[in-house]
């Protein structure tokens, strides 16, 4: 939404304006010499970016989005040339090597849920890779490749039983076929195990309303708050799955109603919503751009049925403003960053406008940020705990801010959500 110097607009005006001077300079040129230059003035560019933004260069690393685009860049060239993989000039880390290969029926009498094969999903990634896990008519066809094939196994028992189970030891699989998946089946569904093809004429159509709320989140528990609240329709996703335009446009068709709300709850996903409400023409589309789940949850506990729907979009841009948000979670690698010196697995607190606290333990880098932010007309802190923390954890935080904040009210309630040990909010 603010363009900056940098980032994949950088590189990729740089790849536009090299290909025009090349171009420009020799309208004879070859396509394969056209391509390379594009790229290797790209990759230039790309090493740029850490001089061009400081909190690339205090981390110490190149823009990711440009860096991908270079990646696209070459594999695209790569293909062109017909060459089927890339010649690294220096040995890439080799690739996981996963001992088993674990395939099973998993059924379930009471038909397993969205949320329920979400949440199984995640731990198998979390096991192994080329990870499936497709419905069909006997529950959820399931593969993976990991080392422990006890504990999938194990897991998948929380959910229903099991049938058709082969395990196969990867270093003799040349000597197996496929039982559960076909090859072809299997490519596809392992394209993206987060598809849900349960198919959506069995539900009751929702009955019209004048106005309907869609949300964007993730995890059980923050997903029901939503609910409670009024939303209709929950989008699942986050951090490290943001919905397309098109997803949000489909949510919007699921809910009858003359008027929709959509909270984004995440800043990059702001924008698809927009897009969707701009291709929108049937039903009025009202975006409230909250950038956190707790502003989200603050918009809709703020709406007031009695107001027209323009004058619940500015009451509820208001208030998204007057919510702070941070989310505990921690670091994957050695970097320096807001003037703070990080190491891998410190725990952060990450607010709206970047780091305000670093520690060793969860409760206490917690309790540290909200200090840090907390003000004196501050009255309600909120903790949503996630599916990688104890409820009696959660509760001991709690009560620690109660004691040091008893002008504040402190809510704990479970959110589920991955990555983030804690979503706290202040306002």
């Amino acid at each position: 939404m603010k363009p900056k110097e940098g980032t994949i607009l950088t590189v990729a005006k740089a790849g536009s304006d090299r290909a025009r001077e090349l171009v420009e300079n020799n309208q004879d040129i070859e396509l394969e010499d056209l391509f390379k230059g594009v790229i290797d003035y790209m990759q230039v560019v790309l090493d740029q970016t850490p001089d061009m933004l400081p909190v690339l260069k205090e981390a110490g690393v190149v823009d990711s989005g440009g860096q991908g685009l270079v990646q696209i860049m070459k594999g695209c060239y790569n293909v062109f040339l017909g060459i089927e993989e890339e010649e690294e000039e220096e040995a890439a880390e080799p690739v996981k090597q996963y001992a088993y290969r674990t395939e099973f029926i998993l059924k379930n009498k009471e038909h397993i849920s969205k949320d329920e094969r979400l949440g199984f999903v995640a731990f198998l990634e979390e096991q192994g890779a080329d990870v499936a896990a497709e419905r069909c008519e006997e529950g959820l066809k399931v593969h993976i490749n990991s080392d422990d094939p006890g504990v999938v196994l194990s897991k998948a028992l929380e959910f229903g039983y099991l049938s058709r189970i082969h395990v196969i030891n990867n270093a003799e699989r040349p000597q197996y076929p496929l039982h559960i998946f076909e090859e072809e089946e299997l490519q596809e569904a392992m394209a993206d195990p987060r598809k849900d093809t349960e198919e959506e004429e069995d539900q009751e159509p929702m009955p019209h309303k004048d106005v309907g709320f869609i949300a964007v989140s993730i995890g059980d528990g923050l997903g029901n708050i939503f609910r409670e609240l009024g939303a209709d329709y929950i989008i699942e996703g986050g951090q490290t799955m943001n919905p397309s335009t098109q997803d949000i446009m489909d949510a919007v068709d699921k809910v009858n109603a003359d008027t929709v709300f959509i909270l984004p709850n995440n800043k990059n996903i702001i924008l698809a919503a927009e897009q969707a409400q701009n291709l929108i023409h049937d039903k009025k589309i009202i975006v409230v751009p909250s950038k956190t789940i707790p502003q989200g949850i603050s918009a809709l506990v703020n709406y007031l049925p009695d107001k027209s729907a323009q004058e619940n979009e500015s009451l509820m841009r208001d208030e998204i403003h007057l919510v702070k948000t941070v989310e505990l979670t921690y670091a994957v690698r050695d970097t320096k960053i807001d003037d703070q010196t990080i190491h891998a697995g410190d725990i952060m607190g990450v607010a709206d406008n970047g780091i305000v606290a670093v520690g060793q333990e969860i409760g206490d880098t917690a309790f540290d940020s909200v200090k840090i932010l907390i003000e004196e007309d501050s009255e309600l802190i909120s903790v949503y705990y996630g599916k990688d923390t104890k409820a009696e954890d959660a509760e001991a935080l709690g009560d620690r801010l109660r004691e040091e904040f008893p002008d504040c009210e402190v809510e704990v309630a479970s959110g589920g959500q991955p990555l983030y040990y804690y979503i706290i909010s202040i306002e």
